[in-house]
């Protein structure tokens, strides 16, 4: 007796066609293309899980960069001060501190101008 794949084969092509849903015309309704536009949709994905770390770490140095130099102390000035200073904190909570606490961000700045 031969094996029949006829459920299998139709249970992946609607899996395809699901994660192909909203997709712009033939690519969200016919198999072959919508499986190579949710193949290359998972390849942007991963890129843009890598570049959404790179572009954040950008965002925060830029606002910590900002709160330093309305403290007249430059961006660089300040991560060396606080590292002799022995203070670790990492780059997204100086930046939240930066924009929400600008007086705790003040005192740190006065901190590292010690150090």
């Amino acid at each position: 007796m031969r094996i029949k794949r006829t459920v299998n084969a139709v249970k992946k092509r609607r899996k395809i066609l699901k994660q192909a849903k909203g997709y712009f015309g033939a690519k969200g309704k016919l198999y072959r293309t919508a499986r190579e536009q949710v193949m290359k949709s998972g390849q942007y994905a991963y890129v843009g899980r890598k570049l959404k770390k790179r572009n954040f770490r950008a965002l925060w140095i830029t606002r910590i960069n900002a709160a330093c130099h309305q403290n007249d102390i430059s961006y660089s000035r300040f991560i060396d001060g606080l590292k002799k200073a022995n203070i670790t904190l990492n780059r997204k909570v100086l930046a939240d501190m930066a924009v929400r606490e600008p007086a705790a961000f003040a005192e740190l700045v006065a901190l590292c101008k010690k150090a």
